[in-house]
């Protein structure tokens, strides 16, 4: 049936309902990390979902988050999908983190303290551990560039890494 129409509505995409059970010994068993017990999504669709108490309350978080793809979709001339077609994985655009390119890298190794991590202009402090809050991270920033960024709400990086240029000691390697 899909063939026959180009605009869909979620009634016409296959809907997995995942029931969750909380893992007790998880170090990302914190009230940040909130289980909710349902999970709806669009089969072979990864980066929509839906989640709720009930399945009722899943599935109407999903119909919100597949009107709003979709029509953030629609803006940007990108077709809708058709039913039963695996969804292309899209990657946030890494524009803004480019321009530190060089202190993306040291603030991954000294920061972060990873080999590597691939980040976006959507990425946030909150992405790269499991505490309750980002303290620890912005205390590690105030110690490696002596800025702060406690006052960053999003916490996101491109933000956080422009005030590290602006006013931190960081020199790019020649």
């Amino acid at each position: 049936m899909s063939f026959r129409k180009r605009q869909w509505e979620l009634s016409d995409y296959p809907i997995d309902i995942i029931e969750q059970t909380p893992d007790l010994n998880s170090s990302y068993n914190q009230t940040r990390f909130t289980l909710p017990r349902y999970i709806a999504r669009i089969t072979r669709w990864w980066a929509i979902s839906g989640k709720g108490e009930t399945i009722d309350e899943a599935m109407a978080d999903l119909q919100i988050n597949f009107q709003t793809t979709m029509a953030n979709r629609r803006a940007g001339g990108k077709p809708q999908i058709r039913p039963g077609l695996l969804a292309p994985v899209e990657f946030a655009s890494q524009e803004l983190i480019e321009r530190n390119h060089e202190l993306s890298e040291d603030f991954i190794h000294r920061v972060l303290d990873l080999e590597w991590a691939w980040i976006s202009d959507e990425s946030s402090l909150a992405d790269f551990h499991a505490e309750p809050d980002n303290t620890v991270l912005v205390n590690r920033i105030r110690e490696v560039y002596a800025v702060d960024v406690s006052d960053i709400e999003s916490a996101r990086l491109p933000e956080i890494l422009n005030r590290i240029a602006a006013l931190g000691n960081f020199k790019a390697p020649l």
